[in-house]
């Protein structure tokens, strides 16, 4: 049922969407979308009936108190609206949930009667995967579509991945097929260290947003505990000597497929970013690059962090293998921080 009597009419809307579960490594996108809501203050205008889409033994609902009361918080999909001023204001919509249980086809279907009764203009979904990535190097973020046209004109990937896939790609291509210009924007998270959160990877997701949508995002403290987070896997790896060997070779790998990029329009896209953010002057938390240079993070970790499971050597003269797939180990259960291949659809 769509409820929309509280929504004032809408300034050139951008839906952004994010779901846990099998599409949201490290918590990394739906994070990102939480990060948005709590830093332009959303109200939530609407929620998907938790019956429908919902298996309560899979996503177990919780109780909790309220001045003696109890009540019961539902697991569902919930649509919230932000108002983003500035020299060119915008309005997002942000679509923050769970990755549905059933019915996946009727839930995409409702979303884009959200998105068609709002006037929203495109469709973003974040979503995060694990893959062969040293912490200590930027964090990859690959931008893909449906859309040859949107493809070109944006500067992204057309996807040509084929597999098993969530409930991004079924959104994705629920967009493309009503008509409505859809993006993925993927974080790759590294497996060795995939337990949540990942403000590092949260914040690649937010910068890549930030220039796609052409807003600035207030940032907050989320820099600051990016930091602190590559502080911490930096000491994990130094404990143990197989680790660090490890993230050795991912980072000589890694290093060596970007020397083709590391001039060009690589660095004419990087340089373009600097100009834009200098020109502009920071905004409310500053912005940060997801730099590996670990000097500079000079903020004790958090404590309590899990140590990361230490990861397979690779044999002797091989490098690290593709990106993790999804079901590399079974069946993945909702709560499982796994992901998709960047050219998911």
């Amino acid at each position: 049922m769509i409820e929309l009597e509280s929504v004032p009419e809408l300034v050139d809307p951008v839906m952004v969407a994010a779901f846990e579960g099998w599409n949201d490594a490290g918590d990394a996108a739906s994070t990102a979308v939480a990060h948005l809501d709590r830093e332009w203050k959303g109200e939530v205008f609407a929620a998907l009936d938790a019956e429908d889409y919902y298996d309560f033994q899979v996503n177990r609902p919780t109780v909790w108190l309220e001045n003696g009361v109890r009540k019961v918080t539902w697991p569902t999909t919930r649509l919230s609206v932000v108002r983003v001023g500035g020299e060119k204001p915008r309005d997002l919509v942000l679509v923050r949930g769970i990755e549905p249980s059933m019915r996946w086809r009727s839930f995409c279907n409702e979303i884009l009667g959200f998105a068609h009764e709002l006037g929203v203009e495109m469709v973003v979904i974040l979503g995060a995967l694990l893959g062969d990535t040293p912490h200590t190097r930027p964090v990859p973020v690959s931008g893909v579509t449906s859309d040859a046209d949107l493809a070109r004109t944006m500067d992204l990937e057309e996807t040509r991945y084929e597999g098993p896939t969530g409930i991004v790609g079924i959104l994705q291509e629920a967009c493309t097929h009503a008509g409505v210009p859809a993006v993925s924007l993927w974080a790759a998270v590294p497996h060795y260290v995939s337990q949540p959160p990942n403000p590092k990877a949260t914040l690649a997701l937010l910068n890549r947003l930030e220039d796609l949508i052409g807003l600035r995002i207030p940032l907050g403290e989320l820099p600051e505990d990016a930091r602190a987070w590559q502080v911490g896997v930096d000491q994990l790896a130094a404990e143990d000597s197989e680790v660090a060997e490890y993230v050795q070779t991912l980072e000589e790998a890694r290093d060596t497929a970007e020397l083709p990029e590391a001039s060009g329009e690589a660095i004419a896209r990087e340089f373009e970013r600097y100009l834009r953010r200098r020109d502009g002057g920071p905004g409310p938390g500053g912005h940060a690059t997801e730099s590996g240079d670990s000097a500079a993070y000079l903020r004790d970790p958090s404590s309590g962090r899990a140590r990361p499971p230490k990861p397979p050597r690779p044999e002797a003269g091989q490098g690290p293998g593709p990106a993790k797939r999804p079901d590399d180990n079974g069946d993945k259960g909702p709560d499982d921080a796994s992901g998709e291949s960047p050219d998911e659809e």
